[in-house]
């Protein structure tokens, strides 16, 4: 054996060595599977709307959608597989306009709606779904080949977690003082978001059952609050150009048999406190259902849901998650006449 293969193999040992020390370290630290929520995870969703109405539910919205829609539990409930397309940190607009465009459309849909979001006319709300619609529109076979082959890796290696274990994220969850009157944006726990198989995001339970990780997520909200009350608050005119622009969305879902319901899902403590007044019902809730002449699910009309809690006062747990999905698919069944196998 001559001395390059050595050294070939050496290096090659030393690398096995290093990442099953690494994926044995994360599991025993408790961390699991988290699959790359990308524009690549995205784009293959966006290609399941089309599966027959009555084996497909598709859900837009923000992270709250994301979170609170519980995939299996969907899939108990109603025998139907669940579409997400919300994205974190997002408006649903850019993705509503795009099925709406899509004549071969025709399924069912779930509108989420975030106030804070929804109603929020800068350029960061659109970014993301702006992003993965322009890559559905370019896609490559080689793009999607590598989507199954990276997928497949994913399922089997925690360590392939691109958001928390990788180089940067790694570096940006060092606990280094940041320099006086220097703003860097805030870094989430690890166990806040977590994303399976179905693009579902969802916290641990270690993480919800955790007060200085919730508390470390409740002030960032508050971070994003206060950031966002330095901002002229949403003119008469934008919110009708907005409604005007959902309206023409919803007539051509509805031209086309799209059977479409809005929903709110749930927020507790600091967060509902201000959202209801920054956003109060009569003026953009209602307004939304009044225009669309759309049914609506507001979490605050059903004590199922009033009393569920938000451990970092935006999103649910699991355990919420479970009890909300079934809520919403009994509402859905009951109050909005969808029919379910």
């Amino acid at each position: 054996m001559d001395n390059q293969l050595k050294a070939f193999l050496c290096c090659l040992l030393l690398l096995i060595i290093g990442i099953t020390s690494w994926e044995f370290y994360l599991r025993k630290s408790g961390y699991t599977i988290s699959y790359d929520d990308g524009k690549e995870f995205w784009a293959h969703q966006r290609r399941k709307v089309y599966q027959p109405k009555d084996k497909t539910t598709v859900f837009i919205g923000s992270s709250r959608i994301k979170y609170d829609l519980d995939a299996e539990t969907w899939f108990q409930e109603t025998g139907e597989i669940p579409v997400q397309l919300a994205h974190v940190g997002s408006t649903p607009l850019p993705v509503l306009q795009d099925l709406a465009n899509d004549e071969n459309f025709k399924g069912k849909l779930i509108l989420d709606i975030t106030e804070k979001l929804f109603f929020n006319f800068g350029t960061n709300p659109y970014k993301r779904p702006q992003d993965g619609l322009s890559y559905l529109s370019d896609e490559t076979y080689a793009q999607k080949m590598s989507f199954y082959v990276d997928q497949a890796l994913q399922s089997y290696w925690v360590f392939l977690d691109k958001e928390n274990f990788t180089l940067n994220p790694l570096i940006d969850k060092l606990p280094i003082p940041r320099r006086k009157d220097v703003f860097v944006l805030p870094v989430f726990p690890r166990e806040f978001e977590r994303v399976n198989s179905h693009r579902q995001s969802y916290m641990t339970d270690r993480f919800a059952a955790d007060t200085a990780e919730t508390k470390v997520v409740q002030n960032i909200w508050k971070l994003y609050g206060d950031m966002g009350k330095k901002k002229p608050p949403p003119t008469a005119f934008q919110i009708d150009s907005l409604l005007g622009i959902v309206k023409t969305c919803v007539d051509k879902l509805k031209s086309r048999g799209v059977e479409i319901v809005i929903t709110r899902t749930p927020s507790t403590g600091d967060e509902w406190n201000v959202e209801k007044i920054i956003f109060p019902r009569e003026k953009f809730w209602k307004r939304i259902l009044d225009t669309t002449q759309l049914k609506g699910i507001h979490f605050y009309d059903y004590p199922e849901l009033t009393s569920l809690r938000c451990p970092e006062y935006s999103h649910l747990d699991l355990a919420g998650g479970k009890v909300f999905t079934k809520k919403l698919s009994d509402v859905l069944r009951q109050d909005c006449g969808w029919k379910f196998q």
